[in-house]
């Protein structure tokens, strides 16, 4: 009876730790689809879950860090969501690819066009951003959700190292060092993949040659094994013709 009791008490213990830690993984984050290199390009996502029983997310605000601007900011359509991109002056002008930047994306606003995020499901808001800075090691970026009865949830907590994680942590993305890639955007993959079909391609070549060269080695082996069988053949003949002639 007793340990019942305690496997009882446990059980409930266990899941009262659940439920006062469930809404840590509720907030808003954001990952990258791929490396974020410092100096590179990437496509980042934000992912919104809806932390709530009875209204549904209907807008979603990012603001992108005003220290560290970014030049180029891309958004991928949603399907039942609109999105809204908002510049601002720059203070101090950014230098891309030899010319200067005077303005620069300092909030991304996306909107449902239906029931947004139902309770139980998240959605993904993807960005195209670059290039990245190379003098930090995370950008901070503050988001708010707002609900369908017009509650908004401010994201905008800036997690510091060593302590407790804040109630409404900002997304934060964690930037990978230097890529050798100039824009980060792949195309040493493009290269590497060109180079494997050309290496495919020369690889064909010498299957082809090879191939033949293999096609005319049967060819004359073939040939030569009909000669054996003809020159045998005629041997044969002529030594049975001339039986008979001795027996005339």
């Amino acid at each position: 009876m007793k340990a019942s009791r305690i496997a009882v008490a446990a059980a409930f213990a266990g899941s009262a730790v659940l439920a006062l830690s469930a809404p840590a993984f509720a907030h808003v984050g954001v990952q990258p689809e791929g490396p974020a290199a410092k100096g590179g390009y990437a496509v980042i996502d934000f992912k919104v879950p809806n932390e709530r029983d009875d209204a549904s997310t209907t807008k979603v605000e990012v603001n992108l860090p005003a220290d560290h601007p970014l030049a180029s900011v891309m958004p991928q359509p949603v399907a039942g969501w609109s999105v809204k991109v908002t510049k601002s002056k720059l203070d101090k002008p950014l230098t891309m690819e030899g010319e200067k930047v005077t303005e620069a994306v300092t909030k991304v606003t996306w909107t449902a066009d239906g029931k947004g995020i139902e309770p139980g499901y998240f959605q993904k808001f993807p960005l195209s951003v670059g290039a990245l800075p190379e003098n930090t090691d995370r950008l901070v970026f503050k988001a708010l959700q707002t609900y369908s009865d017009k509650q908004v949830v401010r994201w905008i907590e800036v997690p510091q190292a060593g302590q407790a994680e804040p109630e409404n942590p900002a997304p934060v993305l964690e930037l990978s060092a230097a890529s050798t890639d100039d824009h980060g955007n792949g195309s040493s993959g493009a290269e590497n993949a060109s180079g494997t079909a050309g290496t495919s391609g020369k690889a064909a070549k010498s299957g082809t040659a090879a191939a033949g060269s293999s096609g005319t080695d049967t060819t004359a082996r073939v040939l030569g094994v009909v000669g054996i069988v003809v020159g045998v053949a005629g041997l044969a003949f002529g030594i049975v013709a001339g039986r008979r002639r001795s027996h005339a």
